[in-house]
């Protein structure tokens, strides 16, 4: 076993847990930033490792292509390329071969997709996407799954959900023959869409093979927040207590408070530092928009108490005129800000659990919380 619960809250299914990755232990509930090419946009690794992440997101698909398993193989993995050395996660590339549409096809073999770089047709199998992984040298590696858009039929659904599962019954087997010398986790992933016989149906069939660790996926896919919250709460019903639960894309403090309190284990997302690109950060009192007038004269740092270099070093004036002149410097700032805003808010949450206190936290935190810019 990988994972052990430490603390539980008396009043909700919100846990905090210990993960045993090969590059270190991890922390639960926790939040992984992404590093989709290696990299986390405008930041340092060694400014996310002092933040406290030993944790982060590789993106399978765009590794594969660029820069291609032959450079990965001759820096002798991902955290050497990448000079990360903690754990990494790298997920199977399903979502972001589902995003290429008329790109792509799906057969019981595998995938076959078109590059979004060059054009390039190519082929991947289960088997290969774990091998993919494994060049990574991925902590935890996800099972290449189906990905479905919130609309489709139930049969579509199930047919889905089906050869994710035969999937992951091939990759279960090419991750079992894998070199001696790779210690890292696969992971598989619940799917169903947003019918719940199909979720528990899923959730029955990935269970029976007995991984490491199981994702929720399908779920913040373009559904109402109703339907997020509905459907979150019944699948991580379906997870096993002795293992960590991953749910997959999710980011925004009302989105992992919601996800802490159904006994979600991990969780990551780009909206952090996508958002801090464009100037936008987040509070305690919500969103802010730095490039807004509002802030031209304003000495106060971005938020009170925040340790980041932007909170401590500068003004939101000086952020503001930074965006406003597409300067580099506003976009690093930003990243980190929210980047350490999430670390920082992800502690407290462990915290609370171990106190006892989770759910008056919860409840105190989004009445003063908005994600209505500022």
């Amino acid at each position: 076993m990988i994972f052990k619960t430490v603390n539980r809250d008396s009043k909700t299914r919100a846990r905090t847990g210990i993960l045993s990755l090969p590059h270190g232990r991890i922390d639960t509930p926790a939040f992984m930033p992404v590093g989709t090419n290696g990299t986390i946009k405008a930041i340092h690794h060694e400014t996310v490792d002092l933040m406290g992440y030993n944790l982060i997101l590789g993106n399978t698909y765009h590794l594969y292509l660029r820069p291609g398993l032959e450079v990965i193989k001759h820096y002798g993995g991902l955290h050497n390329f990448s000079s990360w050395k903690h754990n990494i996660l790298t997920d199977s590339g399903g979502f972001q071969i589902f995003s290429l549409a008329t790109f792509r096809k799906i057969r019981e073999e595998g995938v076959r997709f078109r590059s979004h770089i060059d054009g390039s047709y190519h082929n991947l199998t289960p088997e290969d996407v774990v091998m993919v992984q494994e060049v990574l040298g991925s902590d935890i590696q996800m099972c290449l799954d189906v990905c479905t858009p919130p609309d489709i039929t139930h049969r579509k659904a199930l047919d889905a959900l089906s050869l994710t599962t035969r999937w992951a019954k091939r990759s279960k087997q090419r991750w079992l023959e894998s070199n001696e010398n790779y210690n890292g986790k696969l992971f598989g992933i619940m799917q169903g869409n947003f019918y719940k016989d199909l979720r528990k149906q899923s959730a029955e069939e990935i269970l029976a093979l007995d991984l490491p660790g199981i994702a929720i996926g399908g779920l913040s896919v373009g559904e109402t927040y109703v339907e997020f919250l509905e459907f979150l709460s019944y699948s991580a019903e379906l997870l096993p207590d002795d293992k960590p639960g991953y749910l997959m894309g999710i980011g925004t403090p009302d989105y992992i408070l919601a996800a802490v309190e159904n006994g979600i284990d991990l969780f990551d997302c780009v909206y952090a530092t996508r958002i801090a690109r464009n100037g936008t950060v987040f509070t305690s009192k919500g969103l802010i928009a730095l490039k807004k007038a509002v802030h031209a004269l304003d000495d106060g740092p971005i938020e009170e108490g925040c340790t980041c270099r932007a909170c401590t070093q500068y003004s939101r004036g000086y952020m503001r005129h930074l965006f406003k002149t597409n300067e580099i410097l506003g976009p690093m700032l930003a990243t980190e800000h929210n980047l350490n805003f999430l670390y920082s808010f992800v502690k407290d949450i462990r915290l609370h659990i171990t106190n006892g206190t989770f759910t008056q936290f919860k409840n105190n935190f989004l009445k003063n919380y908005s994600s209505k810019k500022g």
